[in-house]
């Protein structure tokens, strides 16, 4: 491939994704008020984008065979406890995979 082809590709890939970052503060600035619905995605799509990944990183685990279940159920529950018990995200995300790839790798 070209190397300039290359750079043109990432120069307008970065440009569509900082205009993509940009313009809701453009459309929404200060003197314009959020819309309603706007505001209610910006509350629920959290949750289901959440419950997506979720029933994604679980579809392909198969429930006949226990060293695929065991690692993936104690990981789970290592999540949930986290996050219930802390209140953060990213230590429960972090910890959740690395109690799957140390149960992956070691123990199963």
């Amino acid at each position: 491939m070209n190397s300039i082809y290359t750079w043109g590709v990432i120069a307008i890939i970065a440009l569509v994704t900082a205009l993509i970052r940009f313009l809701p503060f453009v459309i929404f600035s200060n003197n314009t008020r959020t819309p309603k619905i706007i505001d209610k995605l910006g509350k629920l799509l959290p949750f289901s984008i959440m419950g997506m990944l979720v029933v994604y990183c679980l579809k392909d685990v198969k429930i006949t065979t226990p060293s695929s279940v065991l690692p993936t159920l104690i990981s789970c529950v290592v999540v949930s406890v986290l996050y219930v018990w802390k209140r953060s995200t990213i230590i429960s995300i972090v910890c959740g995979t690395l109690c799957y790839m140390f149960l992956l790798q070691i123990v199963f």
